[in-house]
């Protein structure tokens, strides 16, 4: 197969897989009241897991989920991860208990772990150099608008419907996607010699799940808290052992050297700055729109379309721009920064069209940023790898994000009421991104480019999978 066999129906194939991925993350935010007082009777605690189950094993299995795809075929990593996701999703809308619906929301998150690096590794494959940046704003802009159809999707449900009808409606759509990659999505070379390293996939998976923990629950608990500061010990203790058992091993998950790239290192944090941005703005969003705006769910959803307007238009822009991403990147990372202080001058006067002028600053600032940046991730490995550069990467997103969250959480939390507070957390956020953009762009080299350049005779010997 040539590499430049992307076809439109493959494309868009897998960009809605991805965005239907991506949208479970958002969606449930907006239902929490509902399920509060629902027949269920959950408490606080199985509220938030809830939440946040989804999200961390989502994060966590990423890398050993692209692995996975790279060594075994990424394709039917792809449609297990969609069997997974649809499980999860009735599991969910079935669910008896707390218990069970936490549950689900865990299977889906291991199905979405597998959906998302092989839907980018299977683009990188088809799509020739020269269509590459594109296809990567095709990918990030399916990632953004998950973000959105999922804060839509989530307030229209809640506004009309329950929340188990979000669940079911979730489970013919993932059979639907099924059916459309089986037809129209071909195999891609395999990587057989790629190794799973399950000592390396356990000990970096512990890791993430303890770092992800201790970030999302910080807020609840204190930061200082003895539970919280055990957490991030262990945590980086299991990133130690990970590292010291990589550097090792003759057939590591991946070798964390790769990390003396300069430009790999500025890119990842560049993806962990643009994410921990846009879900600082996502926290606050529904809340000021709803508890001081006074919207209903659903309208919320609609008031936020203009996050899509420019995550929609910008990539076909910053994708002409490929050949120079440091000023793409550091435009796009600065414009996230400067909408979110723009925003924090919002209060109950402020008229929404203002309010949505600084959301598409941000919005335009995410389209800008984010292909080059996903491209940029991708292209410091090797090709067999690109299911495990995928996961690296989007595991730097759902870091960020959930930072994002976890900042803008604890600095409402200093203050008496949301309004008091929401004007100091996205100024907070906003000055971090802008000083995180500084650091990106010193690390960052024009000769970011690929850390290994695979030959086209090693790409043939690969099986196809």
């Amino acid at each position: 197969m040539p590499p430049h066999a992307l076809k439109r129906s493959t494309l868009l194939a897998l960009c809605a897989c991805v965005l239907v991925a991506q949208s479970m993350v958002a969606a449930v935010n907006l239902l929490i009241p509902q399920l509060s007082s629902s027949s269920l009777h959950p408490s606080h605690a199985e509220i938030l897991w809830t939440v946040d189950a989804y999200v961390i094993v989502f994060a966590s299995l990423l890398i050993p989920a692209g692995a996975l795809g790279d060594r075994y075929g990424r394709k039917g990593a792809l449609l297990a991860g969609l069997g997974l996701f649809a499980a999860g999703a009735a599991a969910g809308a079935l669910a008896p208990s707390p218990a069970l619906l936490i549950a689900g929301r865990g299977i889906s998150g291991a199905g979405a772990a597998l959906i998302t690096p092989a839907t980018m590794s299977i683009l990188m494959r088809l799509a020739g150099p020269e269509r590459r940046a594109q296809a990567m704003a095709s990918w990030t802009l399916a990632i953004g608008l998950g973000g959105m159809f999922g804060n839509l999707g989530g307030g229209l449900v809640g506004q009309f419907l329950t929340w188990r009808a979000l669940f079911g409606a979730m489970v013919p759509l993932a059979a639907l996607l099924a059916v459309t990659v089986a037809l129209t999505t071909p195999r891609t070379q395999r990587a057989a010699g790629n190794h799973l390293d399950p000592l390396g996939t356990l000990l970096l998976t512990a890791a993430l799940v303890a770092l992800l923990f201790g970030i999302i629950e910080g807020p609840a608990y204190g930061w200082g808290s003895a539970r919280i500061l055990a957490v991030f010990a262990v945590g980086a203790v299991l990133t130690a052992a990970f590292t010291l058992h990589a550097l090792r091993s003759r057939t590591p998950l991946f070798d964390p050297r790769v990390f003396h790239s300069p430009g790999l290192r500025a890119t990842t944090l560049g993806m962990t700055t643009g994410f921990f941005g846009l879900f600082a703005l996502f926290y606050v969003n529904s809340q000021y729109l709803q508890g001081v705006k006074g919207y209903g769910p659903a309208l919320t959803g609609v008031a936020v379309v203009p996050l899509i307007v420019g995550m929609a238009l910008v990539p076909k822009l910053a994708a002409r721009w490929a050949s120079r991403p440091r000023p793409v990147i550091g435009a796009g990372l600065a414009l996230i920064g400067l909408g979110l202080l723009g925003a924090s001058t919002a209060d109950a006067g402020t008229p929404y069209a203002l309010y949505a002028c600084w959301l598409l600053v941000i919005s335009a600032g995410a389209g800008l940023s984010m292909p080059a940046l996903t491209l940029g991730v991708v292209t410091s490995l090797p090709a067999h790898q690109t299911g495990l550069g995928s996961g690296l990467g989007t595991s730097a997103r759902e870091i960020g994000a959930a930072l994002g969250i976890a900042v803008t959480g604890t600095v409402l939390a200093s203050h008496p009421t949301f309004t008091d507070g929401m004007g100091p957390a996205l100024r907070t956020v906003g000055v971090l991104v802008l000083a995180a953009t500084a650091a990106v762009m010193a690390g960052y080299r024009e000769s970011t480019g690929p850390s290994h350049t695979p030959t086209a005779s090693a790409d043939a010997k690969q099986p196809v999978a």
